[in-house]
């Protein structure tokens, strides 16, 4: 959070993964002039594991200032979903560490995922 380039909001997050393999894969937002054209800390974060090797999210944690809980944007919850499972725990952090924790089901219900695109068997009816 604390290397969050966010000169138009001001509202610096950070994310960080552990993977199923236990390794740490963290990020930061990143704004831009052209606004909304930005990356999220969860986005990054993602890419990080992914370009690891990576596919599988045991735990996120996402920080933010304020008040409020900052949770994932619904972009990221979905993003986040693509390498989840029910086991999948999301941290929302504030600078004092974790306020409150959800499995992805909480947070995303009725998502959808990977598995609604598998392809059909061949099997005639």
């Amino acid at each position: 959070m604390a290397m969050s380039y966010s000169p138009y909001s001001g509202f610096p997050v950070g994310a960080a993964i552990l993977s199923e393999n236990g390794k740490v894969f963290s990020a930061c937002n990143v704004e831009n002039a052209a606004y909304p054209e930005g990356i999220c800390a969860e986005a990054g974060a993602i890419s990080a594991m992914v370009l690891a090797g990576e596919r599988r999210i045991k735990d996120i944690y996402v920080m933010g200032n304020g008040d409020a809980l900052v949770s994932p944007c619904g972009g990221c919850r979905q993003r986040i979903r693509e390498f989840a499972d029910e086991h999948t725990q999301v941290h929302i952090c504030g600078p004092e560490g974790v306020r409150r924790s959800l499995n992805i089901n909480e947070l995303l219900p009725l998502s959808f995922g990977p598995e609604h695109l598998t392809p059909p068997s061949n099997k005639e009816s």
